[in-house]
């Protein structure tokens, strides 16, 4: 399954390898030969001509953030008609942790959890929220996640900043993501586990855990795990 998260992944790394190349069109060609397009085809697509194309490729002229933008919508919604062949292969030569991240998302400013709570369905199980504020958010496979994660590759989850909400799926008790996020080098401002279907079913030491992290702890209520990342998503 190709998620938005290795979308948006894929299309950070390109916009990156063109905005860092001190040989952008040389780059830009590079990218539309891996992805298999011919000019025409990507013309056809970005709504250019062909020369268009050509001129950038051969630094008649500078990409803008604008065309980078654009060029990789193309190159993208091409793959996608194709059945994602170049991007899944992407995704292999790429240590992006595809079965472990679900979903990871940067806000556009800092939300406050009295703002996050209502929109998961989520009760607070920690004696304060300690303040904390998130600025984006990764949801992960906890089973997955506990099993194949170094303590160094929470580093990774984190995204661009770790003041963010840690959501584990697939929780039973929530005991193990709360050991796991002790153990780890770095923290997130939050902790959402989904799964327990009550209060009563997480387990006390997960609370006592977050209590001494001073890590709020929350348990989303919601379902299904596709309807919490669009409401996460929804409030940008």
């Amino acid at each position: 399954m190709v998620t938005k998260y290795i979308i948006e992944n894929i299309a950070k790394r390109i916009a990156g390898d063109i905005v860092w190349s001190s040989n952008p069109g040389a780059t830009l060609k590079k990218w539309r030969e891996i992805f298999g397009v011919s000019q025409v085809e990507l013309s056809k697509v970005m709504g250019v001509t062909p020369s268009v194309i050509s001129d950038y490729e051969n630094n008649r002229r500078t990409p803008g953030s604008r065309f980078i933008k654009r060029f990789i919508d193309a190159l993208l919604r091409i793959d996608r008609n194709r059945g994602w062949v170049t991007t899944r292969d992407l995704t292999k030569s790429m240590k992006m942790y595809v079965d472990i991240i679900i979903d990871i998302y940067e806000y556009q400013r800092p939300i406050p959890l009295s703002e996050l709570l209502p929109l998961i369905d989520g009760e607070l199980l920690t004696s304060s929220d300690f303040g904390k504020l998130v600025y984006g958010y990764t949801v992960l496979d906890s089973i997955k996640a506990i099993l194949h994660l170094s303590g160094n590759d929470f580093y990774v989850m984190m995204g661009q900043t770790s003041e963010r909400a840690l959501i584990f799926t697939k929780v039973t008790t929530g005991r193990s993501p709360m050991v796991a996020v002790k153990v780890s080098p770095i923290k997130p401002a939050v902790v959402i586990i989904h799964g327990p279907k009550s209060c009563n079913q997480v387990d006390s030491l997960a609370i006592k855990l977050a209590e001494s992290e001073r890590l709020p702890l929350v348990l989303s209520l919601i379902d299904d795990i596709n309807t919490l990342i669009r409401r996460l998503r929804s409030i940008d």
